[in-house]
Order: structure tokens, then sequence, then C-alpha cells
């Protein structure tokens, strides 16, 4: 098994296998913040937020590979980001916009908000069956 990595500092991702060999960049141009990273093995799809001056969603194979923007307007800071293997939605959690918003993982289409509050500051966002968590920092 791998593990993936944002690095705030150096404005990279990384993986490496579990203990720790193998170590190496998959994605170091056109990132600026990255700040979550989803993993979705059986498609091979890697998907991260980044904060910084143009905040978006984005969508790379699993070795960096064939990068593409999927959501780049309406968000500011994209926090979590998690994904619904049944559905094959993509959901992300916005601190500044106090949403949580979904999308169809392949196309990025049919976005559509999910939750909508006032003053709270979304840091996570996971999915399991019919249930949304995040958490407020």
């Amino acid at each position: 098994g791998n593990i993936y990595w944002t690095d705030h500092g150096f404005n990279l991702i990384e993986v490496a296998r579990l203990n720790g060999s193998f170590r190496y960049v998959i994605i170091s141009q056109g990132l600026d913040q990255p700040r979550s990273i989803a993993i979705h093995p059986e498609k091979g799809y890697l998907f991260w937020t980044e904060w910084g001056q143009t905040p978006c969603i984005g969508k790379a194979h699993l070795d960096g590979s064939e990068k593409v923007v999927l959501v780049s307007l309406g968000i500011a800071w994209p926090n979590g980001i998690s994904i619904d293997y049944e559905e094959n939605k993509l959901y992300w959690c916005d601190a500044r916009t106090d949403k949580i918003e979904r999308i169809d993982l392949e196309s990025g289409g049919n976005r559509e908000i999910v939750l909508s509050g006032n003053n709270v500051d979304m840091f996570s966002v996971a999915v399991f069956g019919a249930y949304i968590y995040w958490s407020d920092r």
C-alpha cells in the first residue's frame, strides 16, 4: 500500500510506501497551497483541495498525470475532501463560504450544495453510507 500527503511549505503532493520507502513527488508544478487529498484506488484517481491565489479542487491519476481542475468558481478556503464510493460523488467543505458541496467524480458536473451554515468554520468532511460528518474548528 501507499500513503499520499500534501506539503504546504513546498506546494507538493508526495507518495511513499507505508514503511516510508520509495518516496517521490507526484505533483510539483501548478500547485498553490494544497490543503487536503482523497484517493480513489479503484479508479486510480487523486483529488485535492487548494487555497492560495486560485482556490480549486483538482484531480489527477495516482502518478500525477492528466491533472485537471474540477472546480475553480465559488470556492475560497476548501478544506476537507471526501469520496462517496457508492454514489461516485466528491464532497468538500469550505471554511469561508460555510458550505459542504459535492460534484460527480468523473466529470466534475452536477454541483450541489449539501449543507450551508452561518459562522461555521468547516475544517474536514467525511462521507459514509447515507451520513455526512464534518468538523468545525
